[in-house]
């Protein structure tokens, strides 16, 4: 599926050294048309070694949404002196031709990252990652609507882009489980790079499944409950009821359910409610009120 997104050009494009010569074409010129962020470094600089690589990652990611140009300062001091840099590293951003923002020092690889970001969306560009997201929400928006299968190849062609977008990553596994196709999501699951093995939106879609495959065997809601009716202790019926009121969209009442059964029994089956409720807890959005007001009951029932 084309998501519109051009291939990321040849280093050589978008990275390069320059000289005091070249300043001109490289960067006033060039800038005209996409923003070039200037490292003025030196070989002797410590620090330039550092930050040096970590920038060329974080233009070489924005995929020719800006430019980067090299400068050594021992060779190229009429510059620096016009550009005020005094030590180094010394970091400029150019747009239309002129300076629009900079940095200096070697900074964490997190702050290189939002300063390229904010370098291309304050010369009027659109960041990769933005795109992406775009695509995103627009296949959260098919399997919101029931096109699983449309959902699927949306997620799946993000990944084509970033393998390790986990918000992609999560909904593939997701609209495999709206298709009913339970092998593959754990497929796509334990397939997930390391990187992201661990991000909340996998572990969302992890549980989402676990408790999709205990859907296809739940009771009939009416005859668990008339169960638990006739017989308040039967742990099982109501353990049972919890998941068949889940897997019929009422996940409050099966947080009702699980926080009766803990509190009546915490030990029962080795924690058994416990462990099912921070499955439906971690299907949730962390903001949601169901979780929200379901942790609190918890934690009230624990320390009480």
């Amino acid at each position: 599926m084309d998501l519109g997104l051009s291939s990321a050009p040849a280093d050589a494009d978008i990275i390069k050294d320059t000289t005091e010569a070249a300043f001109m074409t490289d960067v006033v010129e060039a800038s005209q048309s996409v923003p070039v962020i200037v490292d003025f470094w030196a070989p002797w600089c410590g620090p330039c070694k550092t930050l040096g690589p970590l920038l060329e990652d974080a233009v070489r990611a924005a995929k020719g949404a800006v430019k980067m140009v090299k400068i050594n300062v021992d060779e190229a001091q009429m510059i620096a002196g016009q550009l005020q840099v005094q030590s180094i590293p010394t970091v400029y951003a150019f747009h239309k031709g002129q300076p629009i923002d900079g940095f200096q020092g070697a900074v964490p690889g997190s702050e290189i990252t939002a300063f390229v970001e904010r370098v291309i969306k304050t010369s009027g560009g659109e960041a990769p990652g933005d795109s992406l997201n775009d695509a995103v929400d627009a296949a959260e928006e098919m399997l919101t609507e029931g096109a699983a299968v449309d959902a699927a190849q949306t997620f799946a062609a993000i990944l084509g882009e970033d393998p390790a977008h986990a918000a992609a990553y999560g909904g593939l596994v997701r609209a495999h489980i709206a298709m009913d196709d339970f092998d593959q999501a754990e497929a796509i699951l334990n397939g997930a790079p390391a990187e992201i093995s661990s991000a909340p939106e996998l572990e969302a879609a992890h549980a989402q499944l676990q408790l999709a495959r205990q859907a296809a065997d739940a009771g009939p809601v009416a005859e668990l409950r008339a169960a638990v009716e006739a017989n308040p202790d039967d742990h099982k019926a109501r353990f049972d009821l919890a998941q068949a009121l889940h897997a019929s969209d009422d996940a409050a009442g099966a947080v009702d359910t699980l926080l009766d059964l803990f509190q009546r029994d915490r030990e029962w089956n080795d924690g058994a409610a416990k462990t099912q409720l921070f499955i439906v807890f971690d299907a949730l959005k962390p903001s949601d009120p169901i979780v929200l007001n379901g942790r609190r009951r918890l934690s009230s029932i624990i320390f009480a």
